[in-house]
């Protein structure tokens, strides 16, 4: 129903009427149409007319609250029990509490958290403040993405220079976020994300030619402390057989016994030993002993939040690598990861096998191993072509 403003000025809300066993009561909305914009006939918005509310217009808002009640309308019937207009409208309510998209999927990264599943909690926080952003935070029922809403999502995104895999990451823990949802007979399969990107994009090649790490190690970064921390995280990293950084920073004192590091892959419960050498001890010594029980200095202190200040440092440690990338010459985005790729391409080009490389990175596959693994250098690809060739 239309219920005019009392202003005068030609606007008013729009309202449910729900009547049932002769009594009536009345469902307020957040619609706002004009007089002329509202079909009194059929009680609704004239859908060419429809005022466009972020993307999606009042009329399509107003069919699905109409499906919602319906759908509301036939559960309670079909529980058998005796309901009221009151039930419905407090129902509606809950819904409209419970299973918007927002709520919905705090609901389920309060549950990660809760089952220790932190990282997987992160990249839906991740996946949420990015759609939040999009909408100007004004939340969205579960049952209102569609397929016009992801791709303008998509559009956003791509107007923002978002990479083709960011964007993909985004759209796949929201189809999660959906698809749990349509899993829990909340809402029904519409397909919203058919016509968006959720592939992966081959990874570019980050590794650095053992040359280049040199020339990293080689530079003069004694008057910058930061970014000479920044260079010595990098390349205890690389000495670590391309260590990951969440394993670097949750290292303990205890996990380096008899010149050797023994830990567990946090990512896949793999559990490796590293020999430790000079190289490694010679970066460890130019620090104070932290006072926590973690080995390296990242985590030093006891009692403060250790995620949060492994996921600080690594901030500015791959903040500060863009500037020594700068330094070195280097025309790759250098950050932490890249020396994992580096390890394993150096590996590689030493002649080392597949399965001992990908043993020594903790891989569960080869098949993972060979992501990181750089491509072969064009001269000695064009060395075979010759022979080949010369062959004929």
């Amino acid at each position: 129903m239309f219920h005019p403003s009392a202003c005068g000025d030609g606007t008013g809300a729009v309202y449910f009427r729900i009547t049932h066993q002769g009594k009536v009561r009345r469902l307020a909305t957040p619609y706002k149409v004009l007089k002329t914009e509202w079909d009194e006939k059929r009680s609704r918005v004239f859908p060419d007319r429809a005022p466009e509310r972020n993307r999606l217009s009042v009329h399509e808002c107003i069919l699905r609250d109409i499906e919602r009640l319906a759908r509301i309308d036939r559960k309670l019937a079909d529980d058998g029990r005796v309901y009221s207009a009151d039930d419905i409208v407090d129902e509606f309510r809950r819904h409209a509490r419970m299973y918007s998209l927002f709520n919905f999927t705090e609901g389920l990264i309060a549950a990660l958290r809760d089952n220790g599943r932190m990282r997987t909690a992160e990249t839906y926080r991740a996946a949420l403040n990015s759609f939040r952003k999009y909408r100007n935070n004004e939340d969205i029922m579960l049952d209102c993405l569609s397929t016009d809403v992801m791709e303008a999502y998509e559009a956003w995104l791509k107007s923002r220079h978002v990479t083709p895999n960011t964007i993909s990451f985004y759209s796949r823990i929201l189809r999660a976020v959906y698809n749990r949802a349509v899993d829990n007979d909340i809402i029904e399969d519409r397909r919203p994300f058919r016509h968006v990107y959720t592939g992966v994009d081959k990874t570019v090649k980050r590794a650095l030619p053992l040359v280049v790490i040199s020339r990293i190690k080689t530079l003069d970064l004694t008057l910058k402390p930061s970014l000479d921390y920044a260079r010595d995280m990098f390349l205890i990293s690389f000495y670590l057989r391309g260590m990951s950084f969440v394993d670097m920073a949750f290292l303990k004192k205890s996990d380096l016994r008899n010149a050797c590091i023994t830990y567990r892959r946090r990512k896949t419960g793999r559990r490796l030993t590293i020999g430790w050498t000079k190289d490694m001890q010679s970066i460890l010594d130019k620090y104070p002993e932290n006072s926590s029980d973690y080995l390296l200095p990242i985590i030093r202190h006891a009692g403060t939040n250790e995620r949060n200040t492994y996921r600080n440092a690594g901030y500015n440690i791959n903040h500060n690598l863009k500037q020594i990338a700068t330094m070195a010459g280097i025309d790759i985005p250098l950050t932490l990861y890249v020396a994992r790729h580096s390890w394993a391409s150096a590996a590689k080009a030493k002649g080392i096998p597949l399965s001992v490389i990908s043993e020594g990175m903790g891989h569960d596959s080869e098949v993972t191993t060979q992501i990181y693994l750089a491509g072969l250098d064009t001269s000695v690809i064009d060395h075979a072509n010759a022979l080949i060739l010369s062959s004929i």
